[in-house]
Protein backbone atom coordinates (compact mmCIF):
# COMPACT_ATOMS: atom_id res chain seq x y z
CA UNK A 1 0.00 0.00 0.00
CA UNK A 2 1.62 3.18 -1.15
CA UNK A 3 2.16 5.66 2.04
CA UNK A 4 0.41 9.00 0.43
CA UNK A 5 -3.27 9.18 -0.15
CA UNK A 6 -4.90 11.43 -2.16
CA UNK A 7 -7.90 13.74 -0.55
CA UNK A 8 -10.83 12.51 -1.97
CA UNK A 9 -14.53 12.90 -1.12
CA UNK A 10 -15.57 12.55 2.69
CA UNK A 11 -17.21 9.12 3.38
CA UNK A 12 -19.99 8.89 6.04
CA UNK A 13 -18.93 7.48 9.31
CA UNK A 14 -20.90 4.35 8.68
CA UNK A 15 -18.64 3.44 5.45
CA UNK A 16 -22.45 3.43 3.92
CA UNK A 17 -21.55 3.31 0.02
CA UNK A 18 -23.73 4.91 -2.64
CA UNK A 19 -26.66 2.77 -3.85
CA UNK A 20 -25.27 2.31 -7.91
CA UNK A 21 -21.95 0.61 -5.83
CA UNK A 22 -24.56 -1.86 -3.76
CA UNK A 23 -26.29 -2.54 -7.15
CA UNK A 24 -23.15 -4.00 -8.82
CA UNK A 25 -22.20 -6.47 -5.77
CA UNK A 26 -23.50 -9.25 -6.91
CA UNK A 27 -21.70 -9.10 -10.62
CA UNK A 28 -18.20 -9.77 -9.65
CA UNK A 29 -16.02 -11.69 -7.44
CA UNK A 30 -15.31 -10.17 -3.94
CA UNK A 31 -11.80 -9.67 -2.69
CA UNK A 32 -10.36 -9.26 0.62
CA UNK A 33 -7.18 -7.82 1.06
CA UNK A 34 -5.64 -7.28 4.39
CA UNK A 35 -2.21 -5.09 4.75
CA UNK A 36 0.12 -5.34 8.04
CA UNK A 37 2.09 -2.39 8.19
CA UNK A 38 4.53 -4.10 10.21
CA UNK A 39 8.36 -4.41 9.29
CA UNK A 40 11.56 -5.33 11.27
CA UNK A 41 13.64 -2.65 9.41
CA UNK A 42 12.06 -0.57 6.61
CA UNK A 43 14.19 -1.05 3.49
CA UNK A 44 15.45 2.23 1.88
CA UNK A 45 13.72 2.09 -1.75
CA UNK A 46 10.04 1.26 0.26
CA UNK A 47 7.30 3.90 -0.35
CA UNK A 48 4.45 1.72 1.09
CA UNK A 49 2.54 2.28 4.18
CA UNK A 50 5.67 0.63 6.83
CA UNK A 51 6.71 0.95 10.13
CA UNK A 52 9.06 -0.25 12.52
CA UNK A 53 8.26 -0.86 16.31
CA UNK A 54 10.46 2.68 17.16
CA UNK A 55 8.82 4.35 14.58
CA UNK A 56 4.69 3.56 16.16
CA UNK A 57 5.28 3.64 20.33
CA UNK A 58 2.76 1.73 22.10
CA UNK A 59 -0.75 3.60 20.99
CA UNK A 60 -3.70 1.41 20.80
CA UNK A 61 -3.88 -0.07 17.46
CA UNK A 62 0.08 0.62 17.32
CA UNK A 63 1.55 -2.78 17.79
CA UNK A 64 1.18 -5.89 16.78
CA UNK A 65 -0.56 -7.43 19.74
CA UNK A 66 -4.23 -6.84 18.97
CA UNK A 67 -3.91 -5.79 15.56
CA UNK A 68 -6.46 -8.44 14.43
CA UNK A 69 -8.64 -7.59 16.32
CA UNK A 70 -9.10 -4.46 14.90
CA UNK A 71 -8.70 -6.05 11.20
CA UNK A 72 -12.13 -8.16 12.52
CA UNK A 73 -13.67 -4.98 13.17
CA UNK A 74 -13.80 -3.69 10.08
CA UNK A 75 -14.30 -6.94 8.38
CA UNK A 76 -17.33 -7.13 10.20
CA UNK A 77 -18.16 -3.44 8.87
CA UNK A 78 -17.39 -4.45 5.84
CA UNK A 79 -20.41 -7.44 5.84
CA UNK A 80 -22.62 -4.45 6.99
CA UNK A 81 -21.89 -1.75 4.63
CA UNK A 82 -22.21 -4.45 1.73
CA UNK A 83 -25.48 -6.27 2.95
CA UNK A 84 -26.57 -9.64 2.94
CA UNK A 85 -26.19 -10.27 -1.54
CA UNK A 86 -22.12 -9.81 -1.02
CA UNK A 87 -21.22 -13.22 -2.78
CA UNK A 88 -18.80 -15.43 -1.04
CA UNK A 89 -15.27 -14.15 -0.88
CA UNK A 90 -12.87 -15.73 -3.96
CA UNK A 91 -9.60 -14.88 -2.65
CA UNK A 92 -7.85 -13.56 0.49
CA UNK A 93 -4.36 -11.47 -0.03
CA UNK A 94 -2.51 -10.40 3.01
CA UNK A 95 0.18 -8.51 2.06
CA UNK A 96 2.51 -5.44 4.05
CA UNK A 97 4.84 -4.35 5.31
CA UNK A 98 5.96 -8.52 6.56
CA UNK A 99 2.41 -10.15 7.49
CA UNK A 100 4.45 -13.41 8.57
CA UNK A 101 5.55 -11.12 11.60
CA UNK A 102 2.38 -11.81 12.78
CA UNK A 103 1.98 -14.85 14.75
CA UNK A 104 0.79 -17.47 12.08
CA UNK A 105 -2.25 -18.30 14.38
CA UNK A 106 -3.27 -14.57 14.06
CA UNK A 107 -3.49 -15.05 10.29
CA UNK A 108 -5.71 -18.04 10.64
CA UNK A 109 -7.36 -15.88 12.84
CA UNK A 110 -8.31 -13.38 10.10
CA UNK A 111 -9.01 -16.19 8.14
CA UNK A 112 -11.68 -17.75 10.31
CA UNK A 113 -13.58 -14.55 10.48
CA UNK A 114 -13.52 -14.14 6.69
CA UNK A 115 -15.24 -17.72 6.87
CA UNK A 116 -17.29 -16.76 9.52
CA UNK A 117 -18.51 -13.18 8.13
CA UNK A 118 -18.65 -13.93 4.44
CA UNK A 119 -17.56 -17.54 3.89
CA UNK A 120 -15.05 -18.45 1.06
CA UNK A 121 -16.30 -19.78 -2.02
CA UNK A 122 -14.87 -22.93 -3.51
CA UNK A 123 -11.55 -23.32 -4.41
CA UNK A 124 -10.56 -19.96 -2.74
CA UNK A 125 -7.32 -18.67 -3.09
CA UNK A 126 -5.74 -17.44 0.04
CA UNK A 127 -2.18 -15.97 0.12
CA UNK A 128 0.31 -14.44 2.30
CA UNK A 129 3.38 -12.44 1.40
CA UNK A 130 6.31 -13.49 3.78
CA UNK A 131 10.28 -12.79 3.90
CA UNK A 132 12.30 -15.09 3.95
CA UNK A 133 13.71 -14.68 7.42
CA UNK A 134 10.46 -13.95 9.19
CA UNK A 135 8.81 -17.25 9.35
CA UNK A 136 10.00 -21.53 9.94
CA UNK A 137 8.68 -24.51 9.21
CA UNK A 138 6.38 -24.59 12.00
CA UNK A 139 4.89 -21.22 11.29
CA UNK A 140 4.54 -22.58 7.33
CA UNK A 141 3.17 -25.60 8.46
CA UNK A 142 0.77 -23.50 10.81
CA UNK A 143 -0.38 -21.35 8.07
CA UNK A 144 -1.29 -24.06 5.28
CA UNK A 145 -3.16 -26.38 8.03
CA UNK A 146 -5.59 -22.79 8.88
CA UNK A 147 -6.30 -22.80 4.90
CA UNK A 148 -3.58 -20.85 3.30
CA UNK A 149 -3.21 -21.95 -0.04
CA UNK A 150 -0.80 -19.84 -1.41
CA UNK A 151 2.69 -17.51 -0.21
CA UNK A 152 4.99 -15.05 -2.11
CA UNK A 153 8.66 -15.07 -0.68
CA UNK A 154 10.13 -11.70 -1.13
CA UNK A 155 13.50 -12.81 -2.68
CA UNK A 156 14.33 -9.94 -4.45
CA UNK A 157 17.88 -10.97 -5.33
CA UNK A 158 20.53 -13.64 -5.39
CA UNK A 159 23.44 -10.74 -5.28
CA UNK A 160 25.08 -9.93 -1.55
CA UNK A 161 25.76 -6.82 -2.49
CA UNK A 162 22.38 -6.09 -3.85
CA UNK A 163 20.51 -7.10 -0.82
CA UNK A 164 22.94 -5.20 1.03
CA UNK A 165 22.11 -2.07 -1.27
CA UNK A 166 18.16 -2.80 -0.97
CA UNK A 167 18.76 -2.97 2.81
CA UNK A 168 17.47 -6.90 2.74
CA UNK A 169 18.52 -8.81 5.99
CA UNK A 170 18.10 -12.30 4.72
CA UNK A 171 21.47 -14.33 3.31
CA UNK A 172 20.85 -14.77 -0.56
CA UNK A 173 19.66 -18.91 -0.46
CA UNK A 174 17.21 -18.18 2.12
CA UNK A 175 14.39 -17.66 -0.08
CA UNK A 176 15.22 -20.76 -2.45
CA UNK A 177 15.30 -22.61 0.64
CA UNK A 178 11.79 -21.58 2.24
CA UNK A 179 10.18 -22.28 -0.86
CA UNK A 180 10.89 -26.31 -0.38
CA UNK A 181 9.99 -25.39 3.20
CA UNK A 182 6.50 -23.78 1.96
CA UNK A 183 5.91 -26.89 0.02
CA UNK A 184 6.90 -29.45 2.54
CA UNK A 185 4.54 -27.39 5.00
CA UNK A 186 1.47 -27.90 2.18
CA UNK A 187 1.31 -25.29 0.29
CA UNK A 188 0.06 -25.46 -3.39
CA UNK A 189 1.52 -22.95 -4.77
CA UNK A 190 4.67 -21.01 -3.94
CA UNK A 191 5.76 -17.13 -6.14
CA UNK A 192 9.03 -15.00 -5.23
CA UNK A 193 9.39 -11.61 -5.84
CA UNK A 194 12.43 -10.22 -7.59
CA UNK A 195 13.61 -6.58 -8.26
CA UNK A 196 16.11 -5.55 -11.46
CA UNK A 197 17.73 -2.63 -12.04
CA UNK A 198 20.02 -2.16 -8.54
CA UNK A 199 22.32 0.39 -9.18
CA UNK A 200 25.60 -1.72 -9.68
CA UNK A 201 23.75 -5.28 -10.60
CA UNK A 202 25.16 -6.72 -13.58
CA UNK A 203 23.55 -8.64 -16.30
CA UNK A 204 24.95 -11.71 -15.24
CA UNK A 205 24.20 -10.76 -11.51
CA UNK A 206 20.55 -10.93 -12.37
CA UNK A 207 21.08 -13.95 -14.54
CA UNK A 208 22.36 -15.56 -11.49
CA UNK A 209 18.93 -14.25 -9.27
CA UNK A 210 16.93 -15.21 -12.24
CA UNK A 211 18.50 -18.76 -12.14
CA UNK A 212 18.61 -19.24 -8.45
CA UNK A 213 14.86 -18.58 -8.39
CA UNK A 214 13.86 -21.06 -11.34
CA UNK A 215 16.26 -23.54 -9.44
CA UNK A 216 14.22 -23.35 -6.00
CA UNK A 217 11.01 -24.35 -8.38
CA UNK A 218 8.58 -21.69 -7.85
CA UNK A 219 5.24 -21.98 -9.90
CA UNK A 220 5.14 -18.06 -10.36
CA UNK A 221 7.90 -15.37 -10.11
CA UNK A 222 7.09 -11.62 -10.54
CA UNK A 223 10.03 -9.39 -11.01
CA UNK A 224 9.88 -5.38 -10.84
CA UNK A 225 12.04 -2.81 -12.10
CA UNK A 226 13.23 -0.48 -8.89
CA UNK A 227 11.40 2.55 -8.99
CA UNK A 228 12.89 5.40 -6.99
CA UNK A 229 10.30 6.84 -4.72
CA UNK A 230 10.19 10.53 -3.39
CA UNK A 231 11.15 10.69 0.01
CA UNK A 232 13.15 7.17 0.40
CA UNK A 233 16.08 6.74 2.12
CA UNK A 234 17.11 5.61 -1.49
CA UNK A 235 15.82 8.82 -3.37
CA UNK A 236 18.12 11.10 -1.10
CA UNK A 237 20.51 8.99 -1.57
CA UNK A 238 20.19 9.07 -5.40
CA UNK A 239 20.17 13.16 -4.83
CA UNK A 240 23.03 13.41 -3.00
CA UNK A 241 24.91 11.80 -5.65
CA UNK A 242 26.03 8.52 -3.41
CA UNK A 243 24.33 5.50 -6.43
CA UNK A 244 23.65 6.39 -9.60
CA UNK A 245 20.16 5.29 -10.88
CA UNK A 246 20.46 2.09 -13.86
CA UNK A 247 19.13 3.68 -17.16
CA UNK A 248 16.06 2.42 -19.18
CA UNK A 249 17.88 0.57 -22.12
CA UNK A 250 19.62 -1.56 -18.80
CA UNK A 251 16.05 -2.10 -17.44
CA UNK A 252 14.82 -3.01 -20.84
CA UNK A 253 17.77 -5.56 -21.16
CA UNK A 254 17.02 -7.08 -18.23
CA UNK A 255 13.43 -7.66 -18.36
CA UNK A 256 14.14 -9.12 -21.58
CA UNK A 257 16.77 -11.37 -20.06
CA UNK A 258 13.62 -12.21 -17.56
CA UNK A 259 11.69 -13.32 -20.44
CA UNK A 260 14.20 -15.29 -21.71
CA UNK A 261 15.28 -17.14 -18.45
CA UNK A 262 12.21 -17.19 -16.93
CA UNK A 263 10.56 -18.74 -20.39
CA UNK A 264 13.33 -21.46 -20.76
CA UNK A 265 12.77 -22.33 -17.26
CA UNK A 266 8.65 -23.29 -17.80
CA UNK A 267 7.38 -20.08 -16.98
CA UNK A 268 4.79 -18.12 -19.48
CA UNK A 269 4.01 -13.96 -18.21
CA UNK A 270 0.78 -13.71 -18.10
CA UNK A 271 1.35 -9.68 -17.24
CA UNK A 272 3.95 -7.84 -18.25
CA UNK A 273 5.72 -8.23 -14.51
CA UNK A 274 4.41 -11.52 -13.67
CA UNK A 275 5.14 -14.65 -14.95
CA UNK A 276 3.42 -18.62 -14.38
CA UNK A 277 4.03 -22.05 -14.75
CA UNK A 278 0.80 -22.83 -15.56
CA UNK A 279 -3.20 -21.03 -15.73
CA UNK A 280 -3.78 -22.80 -12.31
CA UNK A 281 -1.07 -21.06 -10.78
CA UNK A 282 -1.69 -17.48 -11.76
CA UNK A 283 -2.07 -14.85 -8.85
CA UNK A 284 -6.58 -15.08 -9.04
CA UNK A 285 -6.18 -11.81 -6.57
CA UNK A 286 -4.08 -9.92 -8.25
CA UNK A 287 -5.70 -10.73 -11.56
CA UNK A 288 -8.95 -9.40 -9.51
CA UNK A 289 -7.28 -5.82 -9.12
CA UNK A 290 -6.27 -5.97 -12.92
CA UNK A 291 -9.41 -7.12 -14.23
CA UNK A 292 -11.41 -4.97 -12.17
CA UNK A 293 -13.22 -7.04 -9.42
CA UNK A 294 -14.50 -5.85 -6.17
CA UNK A 295 -12.16 -5.98 -3.40
CA UNK A 296 -12.55 -4.49 0.41
CA UNK A 297 -8.94 -3.68 1.52
CA UNK A 298 -8.28 -3.95 5.43
CA UNK A 299 -5.99 -2.23 7.85
CA UNK A 300 -4.33 0.96 7.53
CA UNK A 301 -4.13 2.66 4.34
CA UNK A 302 -5.47 -0.01 2.93
CA UNK A 303 -7.46 0.83 -0.59
CA UNK A 304 -10.78 -0.86 -1.89
CA UNK A 305 -13.04 -1.08 -4.69
CA UNK A 306 -16.46 -1.54 -4.91
CA UNK A 307 -18.97 -1.42 -7.83
CA UNK A 308 -17.24 1.93 -8.99
CA UNK A 309 -16.13 3.15 -5.86
CA UNK A 310 -12.40 3.63 -5.05
CA UNK A 311 -12.03 4.42 -1.16
CA UNK A 312 -9.20 4.22 1.20
CA UNK A 313 -8.55 4.43 5.00
CA UNK A 314 -6.56 6.53 7.36
CA UNK A 315 -2.74 5.99 7.24
CA UNK A 316 -1.29 5.46 10.26
CA UNK A 317 -2.38 2.65 12.26
CA UNK A 318 -3.34 4.59 15.82
CA UNK A 319 -5.08 6.67 13.82
CA UNK A 320 -7.00 3.52 12.22
CA UNK A 321 -7.41 1.89 14.97
CA UNK A 322 -8.97 4.62 16.93
CA UNK A 323 -11.76 5.15 14.40
CA UNK A 324 -12.95 1.56 14.73
CA UNK A 325 -12.75 1.74 18.45
CA UNK A 326 -15.31 4.78 18.01
CA UNK A 327 -17.49 3.01 16.10
CA UNK A 328 -16.57 4.58 12.85
CA UNK A 329 -15.18 3.51 9.40
CA UNK A 330 -11.58 3.95 9.14
CA UNK A 331 -12.02 5.61 5.52
CA UNK A 332 -10.33 8.57 5.08
CA UNK A 333 -11.63 9.56 1.66
CA UNK A 334 -13.31 8.02 -1.58
CA UNK A 335 -14.60 8.97 -5.42
CA UNK A 336 -17.02 7.98 -7.61
CA UNK A 337 -15.45 6.75 -10.59
CA UNK A 338 -17.12 8.02 -14.27
CA UNK A 339 -18.30 5.70 -16.43
CA UNK A 340 -15.22 6.52 -18.76
CA UNK A 341 -12.89 6.57 -15.95
CA UNK A 342 -13.65 3.11 -15.18
CA UNK A 343 -12.85 2.17 -19.53
CA UNK A 344 -9.71 4.40 -19.43
CA UNK A 345 -8.19 2.12 -16.06
CA UNK A 346 -9.68 -1.21 -17.94
CA UNK A 347 -7.06 0.31 -20.99
CA UNK A 348 -4.87 0.72 -18.48
CA UNK A 349 -4.50 -2.41 -16.70
CA UNK A 350 -6.00 -5.24 -19.27
CA UNK A 351 -3.51 -4.00 -21.98
CA UNK A 352 -1.12 -4.98 -19.59
CA UNK A 353 -2.34 -9.21 -19.44
CA UNK A 354 -1.74 -11.51 -21.61
CA UNK A 355 -5.19 -12.43 -22.11
CA UNK A 356 -5.22 -8.46 -23.54
CA UNK A 357 -7.91 -6.32 -24.04
CA UNK A 358 -11.26 -6.32 -25.73
CA UNK A 359 -11.31 -4.09 -28.78
CA UNK A 360 -14.85 -3.53 -28.03
CA UNK A 361 -13.71 -0.90 -24.49
CA UNK A 362 -11.92 1.51 -26.96
CA UNK A 363 -13.74 4.22 -28.69
CA UNK A 364 -13.66 4.81 -32.54
CA UNK A 365 -10.89 6.92 -32.71
CA UNK A 366 -8.75 4.74 -30.00
CA UNK A 367 -9.59 2.04 -32.43
CA UNK A 368 -8.34 3.99 -35.34
CA UNK A 369 -5.04 3.53 -33.73
CA UNK A 370 -4.79 -0.38 -33.26
CA UNK A 371 -3.32 -1.01 -36.70
CA UNK A 372 -0.10 1.60 -36.55
CA UNK A 373 0.48 -0.40 -33.13
CA UNK A 374 0.15 -3.74 -35.02
CA UNK A 375 2.56 -2.71 -37.93
CA UNK A 376 5.02 -1.35 -35.87
CA UNK A 377 5.48 -4.42 -34.03
CA UNK A 378 4.36 -3.25 -30.66
CA UNK A 379 0.82 -5.47 -30.69
CA UNK A 380 -1.25 -8.31 -32.20
CA UNK A 381 -4.87 -8.68 -33.26
CA UNK A 382 -5.87 -12.13 -31.37
CA UNK A 383 -9.46 -13.46 -33.03
CA UNK A 384 -11.93 -13.20 -30.35
CA UNK A 385 -12.66 -16.49 -28.49
CA UNK A 386 -16.19 -16.65 -28.75
CA UNK A 387 -17.74 -16.13 -32.25
CA UNK A 388 -20.97 -13.75 -32.21
CA UNK A 389 -22.29 -10.43 -30.77
CA UNK A 390 -20.63 -11.97 -27.11
CA UNK A 391 -17.12 -12.30 -28.53
CA UNK A 392 -14.56 -9.70 -29.83
CA UNK A 393 -10.87 -9.12 -30.80
CA UNK A 394 -8.93 -8.63 -28.44
CA UNK A 395 -5.53 -6.52 -28.69
CA UNK A 396 -2.54 -8.21 -27.10
CA UNK A 397 1.15 -6.58 -26.14
CA UNK A 398 4.34 -8.00 -28.07
CA UNK A 399 7.54 -8.52 -26.21
CA UNK A 400 8.64 -5.14 -27.44
CA UNK A 401 5.39 -3.94 -26.66
CA UNK A 402 5.73 -4.87 -23.09
CA UNK A 403 9.18 -3.34 -22.76
CA UNK A 404 6.92 -0.05 -24.09
CA UNK A 405 3.45 -0.54 -22.15
CA UNK A 406 2.95 2.41 -20.55
CA UNK A 407 4.08 4.69 -23.45
CA UNK A 408 1.32 2.73 -25.48
CA UNK A 409 -1.38 3.44 -23.36
CA UNK A 410 -0.84 7.26 -23.13
CA UNK A 411 -0.66 7.07 -27.45
CA UNK A 412 -3.92 5.02 -27.45
CA UNK A 413 -6.39 6.58 -25.01
CA UNK A 414 -7.99 9.76 -26.26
Amino acid sequence: MPSTLPDGDPVPDDGTLPPSALAEVTRRPLEIYLHVPFCTTRCGYCDFNTYTADQLGTDPGATRAGYIDGALTELELARRVLGPQAPAVSTVFVGGGTPTLLPPRDLVRFLDGVRATFGLAEGAEVTTESNPESIGAEGLAELAEGGFTRISFGMQSADEQVLALLDRVHTPGRAAEMVGLARAAGFRHVSLDLIYGTPGESLDSWRTSLRTALDAGPDHVSAYALIVEEGTRFAARVRRGEIAMTDDDDLADKYLLAEEELTAGGLSWYEVSNWARTEDDRCRHNLGYWQAADWWGIGPGAHSHIGGVRFWNRKHPAAYARALAEGRTPAQGRELLTGDQRRVERVLLELRLADGLPLEVLTGSERRRVPDLVSRGLAELRPAEVEGPGGDERLVLTLRGRLLADGIVRDLLD
